[in-house]
């Protein structure tokens, strides 16, 4: 369902954004054009009846009317409320995008960790990643609305091959009212702790790293579970489309147009629609159903993300890097670079780079003339280490820290003007 782009847009060109305007699926017109016809309807229906069916003394009511509205109308804080709202909403979307749990970490762990070439550690390895597998299934399937039709029922899970009865029946024995995707890890836990005893994981730092990566896995999926929980909170929903709501509810009746001849300021013209009231309508609502679309990215708009798709490829890859590629090396062949100093891959004539020296540095590209580039006398230069202020007062030097006369001998008066304000010490 995701909409992909990138590639109109790989290189910057003259409106290169522009190409993307007319695109349907995923586009803000497929969103927005219901509301956008029914602000117009009912903006011309004003419009017509204030022209056609209103006496003369209910123009004027109306008129005053209008010109009400649209000056109230900027004490709403639109820009300010939706501006932050979204903002907000974009970074919990791009978190839970993060939280999606892989299982490539896992399955490397696995692979590499878990020994044995015949059906009992084939067995162990293809288990311990399907319970993996089930755990982020068990998730998905409570967030996403597209994988619960695919995966209504427990059953449906037994003949999908996730689970086995004997898993199930152990899986609905358990007496919780939550979610219960914690289980397959705590079968994972034990099955690790089962191989480590049958000496198919081979030491305790093996384990120690199936562990830390099940725990890494199973944390992005209580993440995940708990972004669907807590929501962006409702009154901050609520007072943002209030707001918007709101605002272009008075620019209905506050962006009419007037009757030119009766003199109302901001009123000489009479186009008879509001375009730059559509534009504003179009920007502002716009913006809210982007929001809309971006607070709960696993449903079923265009560009939510595809579970579905993800749950086939993770099942997949993640059985082929413990089954079919266990211990599958290719052979070892010295490669084409073998005997070159410095070695290069080749271009294509395409993707060939203009010929120009690499970069060295910035301060490279400095130019100096030739008598700058002379080291100077270091007596010209004077001693950097010397006295700020100016070269130090010549006076006598001690030689030795003996000499210094010991604290509190000698005439006191001799050390007293040590500031020219001090006073005599008694």
């Amino acid at each position: 369902m995701t909409v992909t782009y990138t590639s109109r847009v790989a290189t910057a060109r003259f409106g290169g954004f522009s190409q993307l305007l007319l695109l349907w699926r995923g586009s803000i017109y497929k969103l927005l054009y219901r509301e956008l016809l029914l602000f117009l309807t009912a903006y011309l229906g004003l419009s017509l009846a204030y022209r056609f069916l209103l006496s003369e003394s209910q123009r004027r009511l109306f008129e005053k009317l209008v010109l009400y509205c649209d000056k109230s109308a900027n004490l709403i804080p639109v820009s300010f409320v939706l501006g932050f709202y979204v903002a907000l909403v974009l970074e919990r979307w791009w978190g839970q995008f993060r939280t999606v749990p892989a299982p490539d970490g896992l399955m490397v762990a696995v692979a590499g960790s878990v020994h044995g070439a015949d059906a009992r550690g084939r067995l162990l390895r293809r288990t311990l990643l399907r319970y993996g597998s089930l755990a982020a299934l068990l998730v998905l399937r409570a967030v996403s609305t597209p994988v619960y039709k695919r995966f209504p029922t427990t059953d449906h899970l037994v003949q999908a091959g996730f689970l086995t009865r004997e898993e199930r029946r152990r899986l609905d024995a358990l007496r919780s009212p939550y979610n219960k995707f914690w289980v397959p890890c705590a079968w994972f836990g034990a099955l690790a702790g089962q191989a480590r005893r049958e000496g198919r994981v081979r030491d305790d730092c093996a384990l120690k790293l199936l562990m830390e990566e099940l725990n890494r896995f199973r944390a992005h999926c209580s993440l995940l579970f708990h972004y669907d929980w807590i929501s962006v909170p409702l009154v901050y929903t609520q007072v943002v489309t209030i707001a918007v709501y709101t605002f272009f509810l008075t620019c209905l009746i506050g962006r009419q147009f007037l009757d030119p001849a009766q003199g109302y300021a901001g009123h000489e013209l009479d186009l008879g629609v509001p375009v730059f009231t559509l534009l504003q309508f179009f920007f502002y609502v716009g913006w809210l159903k982007v929001a809309e679309q971006l607070i709960n990215p696993f449903g079923e708009d265009d560009d939510d993300f595809e579970t579905n798709t993800l749950i086939d490829r993770n099942f997949q890859v993640s059985m082929l890097a413990v089954d079919e590629l266990y211990g599958e090396v290719p052979a070892l062949q010295r490669d084409r670079y073998w005997d070159a100093a410095s070695p290069r891959a080749p271009y294509t004539a395409a993707a060939a780079p203009p010929r120009r020296p690499a970069f060295r540095g910035s301060a490279f590209d400095v130019t100096l003339a030739k008598e700058e580039m002379q080291f100077q006398p270091l007596e010209e230069l004077g001693d950097p280490l010397g006295d700020p202020l100016g070269d130090p007062q010549p006076g006598p030097r001690r030689t030795s820290s003996s000499e210094e006369p010991p604290p509190g001998d000698g005439d006191p008066q001799e050390r007293w003007p040590l500031h020219p304000h001090a006073e005599p010490p008694v």
